[in-house]
């Protein structure tokens, strides 16, 4: 066993400083890691002696990057090269969109910890209309209050805990409770800060969609993340631009959902209290304790088992369908859950399927599904080859829990070994390394007897996913390039899944299939 540091994230500083005593480093990129680890699969070669390859011919690193992230589609080798950002002097507003990249990592400046000044940020959007001294004008008032409200709040609060402020140490403890309460006073337009950490995978699909945002903040920090990263890492990231599918699918959403809201009769509508100022009044939010809501998102159910053996739909969010068309107009509207589930329920067949299809009308190859989708949920237990787990348990989004293998539950003979006539010796050598697996399991080494399993052999599987990851899964496994044990195992399972959720899935398939798809759901 050898354990080698391939490298680590530093200071961009300090890379400089070495760019400029010594010349011509184009290897001073993350792009040769990806490279090299990207050969790992289809090299016998020792990866530090691929990464020594990678960094001496950098030129056909990069193009051995674009054949397999974008030509084949395989992006997991962009989550190697890493970036480290500084991201200063945007809204409070705009850090709810950036953080909305789960697979990040962000450390922003606490508004409970620092006491923020009169820095904040005037939108574009604002300044063009001529609003830009009014809309001042509030957030000063806010601002003021802020600091008048965390100059009486602190003394309270230090005389409300007196054992604690006893002791000096806790001074900033019960300063952060007072700056804590007084901050909900000031707006989203506070300025702020992060660093920022993300891989080149996840900084392309957040500079395309913050390319496609409303907001001209959003927009601007796409630009400025792609100029601070594009001579790093070109071969990794190349889908920047904003898409329709970005673009224009929340929009085409929110008129949707809008419309539908407008058919309700007007006692079906939620009704909404407005104060003497026309706007509408402050409500305060009451949680309403779980099992109370009526209509909210009942527990799995179990179904009926699917054909094949080796795939077994368990359990999934029943009227599934349902739930999605609930989610999608709720997100795309302001009601509350329990009136978007009512109104999902009273769509007839052509609004349902159509709801549905503004969310995936613009979707393409290489998009994600909404988010939605994650309401949705699947248990199966799968039993699988050791061959077929090895691919399986990459999805690293989905829950997956396995039993050991077991030679009882048979193994999985490869069709070309039967084609040769090989399958009948294939049989033979698996019944003579089941006994001796057997044996071992009755010595001392009995935690060590799997080690003589081989890929053939199987095991039971419970891979929990929604409907979001499932479309991922398809996409790279129901494709014809996938290897025939999970390309198989991928197509019962969605064959099982869409018999429950027809609508959910109606554009779930492999890469190579999506244009044919789209054609027959969307027409030409």
């Amino acid at each position: 066993m050898k354990v080698i540091l391939a490298g680590y994230n530093i200071d961009y500083e300090t890379i400089m400083d070495i760019e400029d005593r010594c010349e011509d480093l184009e290897e001073l990129t993350p792009e040769t890691i990806a490279a090299a680890y990207a050969r790992i699969s289809r090299s016998p070669r020792p990866v530090h002696e691929l990464r020594a390859a990678a960094r001496g011919e950098v030129d056909k690193a990069r193009q051995s990057n674009r054949n397999i992230v974008f030509e084949m589609g395989h992006s997991s080798i962009a989550e190697h090269a890493v970036f480290n950002l500084d991201v200063l002097g945007v809204s409070r507003l705009l850090v709810e969109d950036i953080e909305k990249f789960r697979l990040c990592s962000y450390t922003e400046k606490s508004q409970r910890y620092v006491l923020f000044k009169d820095d904040f940020v005037i939108p574009e959007e604002i300044k063009n209309a001529g609003l830009a001294g009014p809309f001042a004008e509030v957030v000063g008032r806010q601002n003021s209050f802020y600091r008048e409200c965390y100059e009486q709040l602190r003394p309270h609060v230090f005389a409300r805990h007196p054992e604690l402020a006893r002791d000096p140490a806790n001074r900033s403890l019960l300063e952060g409770w007072a700056k804590e309460d007084a901050r909900y006073a000031i707006a989203l337009a506070t300025e702020t800060q992060l660093g920022m950490t993300l891989n080149a995978r996840n900084l392309e699909l957040m500079l395309r969609r913050l390319a496609a945002h409303p907001l001209k903040e959003a927009r601007d920090l796409s630009a400025a993340l792609y100029k601070a990263t594009k001579s790093i890492a070109p071969s990794l990231v190349r889908y920047t631009e904003a898409t329709d599918y970005d673009l224009l699918t929340r929009r085409e959403l929110r008129e949707a959902a809008a419309a539908l809201f407008k058919e309700d009769s007007p006692d079906e509508r939620d009704r909404r209290m407005t104060g003497d100022g026309g706007g509408p009044e402050v409500e305060q939010v009451v949680q309403t304790p779980p099992g109370q809501r009526g209509d909210a998102i009942a527990p799995v159910t179990t179904l009926p088992e699917a054909s094949r053996d080796d795939v077994f739909l368990a359990y999934v969010t029943p009227e599934a369908d349902l739930r999605l068309l609930a989610a999608l107009l709720h997100s795309s509207s302001r009601r509350p859950l329990s009136s978007c589930l009512s109104r999902a329920r009273r769509l007839d067949a052509g609004q349902r399927m159509n709801l549905v299809k503004t969310a995936l009308r613009h979707l393409r190859s290489h998009d994600t599904v909404l988010r939605e989708f994650e309401y949705v949920d699947l248990l199966f237990e799968l039993t699988v080859s050791a061959g077929c787990f090895a691919q399986l348990k990459r999805h690293r989004m989905a829950t997956i829990t396995a039993q050991g293998y077991d030679p009882g539950l048979g193994v999985t003979i490869p069709p070309s070994i039967a084609a040769i006539g090989m399958d009948e010796s294939f049989r033979k050598l698996m019944d003579f390394t089941g006994k001796r697996y057997e044996q071992l399991r009755e010595t001392e080494a009995a935690e060590a007897a799997s080690y003589i399993l081989t890929n053939a052999h199987r095991r039971r599987v419970a891979l929990k996913v929604n409907a979001r990851e499932l479309y991922h899964i398809a996409r790279l496994r129901a494709d014809r390039h996938a290897q025939w044990d999970i390309r198989n195992l991928t197509a019962s399972m969605l064959a099982a899944a869409e018999k429950t959720m027809p609508l959910t899935l109606l554009m779930a398939t492999g890469k190579d299939g999506f244009a044919d798809l789209y054609n027959r759901r969307f027409g030409n």
